[in-house]
């Protein structure tokens, strides 16, 4: 706990916002329990995040995550199957910097598509513009602008731009051979340039077949796996979990 000394000094500093982001973390079980190092870098990011509060808002409510409520600070239940620190790491976008892609594996209710949502606030929060598409509405928004015409490389553009792209749900449905072209399309132009998340119930083996099985699998996924992370959710089930706690 912060003193009232402490407290004064950083009010000296103007870091009022540095006071009430520790504050919180003294309020939160959770947060308790993390460990010093880990406490403090959660706590830069909150005053982080209200310096740049209205701008990170804007950046959430236009990613359209999946779980809006979502948040690294909730991921770890004892004994999930869920590799705390690595899930901490992300959060800070250190990959952002080798623009590394990061692959969320898991069985069907494992909490794939929370922690994706986690990692796309963590993003927001240092003003990364994100977007989540589930791979059947992904695949949507492509077919619709291939029947429009013209607005199809637009599409792609757009979607490649992002600073962060989640695609959840990934090869749960097989791509024609006319949505691997623009699939690649896109992870061409993103390719060392921005991350993407997959989220997918699928091993990186299954997918090839999955992607046609010819030259175009073999360029999706030569820009997707050599310069990935992988996050592996386990075998808990999440869902039966927090309806039984009524979490």
């Amino acid at each position: 706990m912060i003193n009232d000394e402490t407290k004064r000094k950083l009010r000296e500093l103007n870091l009022e916002d540095l006071i009430e982001a520790l504050i919180d973390q003294e309020e939160n079980e959770t947060t308790t329990l993390l460990s010093f190092d880990e406490r403090m870098n959660k706590a830069v990011d909150d005053l982080y995040t209200r310096k740049n509060s209205a701008r990170a808002k804007r950046l959430l409510k236009y990613a359209k995550l999946r779980y809006k409520d979502a948040d690294v600070a909730t991921l770890y239940y004892e004994g999930r199957d869920l590799d705390r620190n690595q899930v901490l790491e992300l959060s800070t976008c250190n990959y952002f910097r080798a623009n590394q892609n990061i692959i969320i594996n898991g069985f069907t209710g494992s909490g794939k598509s929370y922690v994706a949502s986690a990692l796309g606030k963590a993003a927001c929060r240092r003003l990364h513009r994100t977007r989540y598409y589930r791979m059947p509405e992904l695949m949507e928004v492509l077919n619709i602008a291939e029947q429009v015409g013209k607005s199809i490389s637009k599409t792609v553009t757009r979607l490649a731009n992002y600073h962060l792209l989640i695609i959840d749900e990934w090869l749960l449905d097989i791509p024609s051979d006319v949505e691997q072209k623009y699939l690649l399309e896109i992870l061409e132009k993103r390719y060392d340039a921005w991350p993407t998340i997959f989220c997918t119930q699928y091993k990186i083996p299954e997918w090839h077949p999955r992607l046609g099985g010819g030259v175009l699998a073999d360029a999706i996924m030569d820009r997707i796996v050599h310069n990935s992370i992988l996050v592996n959710t386990g075998k808990y089930n999440m869902r039966e979990f927090l309806s039984k706690n009524n979490l």
